[in-house]
């Protein structure tokens, strides 16, 4: 079985990933929440070491980083007054680089993230990293698609876990995560596998 044509091939969008020194860095809801109980992921640690990495390598390219975290409010495993929805300290933010709150997946949807990269003097070019990949990072791509800007994902920079199909089978989180990044790749954006293929 041969793979078809993207969208984007059909519709001629470039597929060549930015400078990291010329992007925006979008670290989206790196939170405690995912490295155990009930939300944890498949894959998490390994992750996280790839977002600091990555985080560390934007921070020395000059590049503009913007936090993002997701507040389900109080009680839950999303709570960002709680140590369990905090950012992990691996990937924290530091003086001057923005944070973000959101409630719904599409991290530009009825909050400040598109403000905050006018005010950063952001360009077009962002690339996107954090949890989880089939949630959050996609539908964030898809919503800065929409708006005009060339997003990248760094895969190995994201996880996902095992979910049931809705005819009851499991959907094992590695399918899940291909899944995800392929419909990425389709038109959303550009996926590169590892931050190293992120040229500075």
């Amino acid at each position: 079985m041969s793979a078809s044509t993207t969208l984007r091939d059909v519709i001629g969008l470039d597929n060549t990933p930015p400078r990291l020194g010329e992007s925006t860095l979008i670290m989206i809801d790196f939170q405690n929440t995912y490295r155990g109980g009930v939300m944890a992921l498949d894959g998490v640690e390994p992750a996280l070491a790839a977002g600091a990495r990555l985080l560390a390598a934007a921070r020395a390219a000059g590049t503009p980083v913007v936090h993002i975290v997701n507040d389900g409010g109080e009680g839950t495993p999303y709570d960002i007054r709680a140590e369990i929805g905090a950012i992990s300290p691996e990937v924290a933010p530091i003086d001057g680089e923005p944070v973000v709150v959101k409630q719904f997946p599409n991290a530009f949807h009825q909050t400040e993230l598109e403000k905050t990269l006018r005010d950063l003097g952001s360009g077009l070019d962002l690339v996107l990293a954090g949890f989880m990949t089939h949630m959050c990072v996609t539908f964030t791509a898809q919503g800065a698609f929409n708006l005009g800007y060339r997003p990248t994902v760094v895969a190995e920079a994201t996880a996902t876990r095992s979910l049931a199909a809705p005819e009851g089978g499991p959907v094992p989180a590695a399918g899940l995560q291909a899944a995800s990044l392929t419909t990425i790749t389709d038109l959303f954006g550009i996926v590169v596998p590892t931050v190293n293929q992120l040229a500075g």
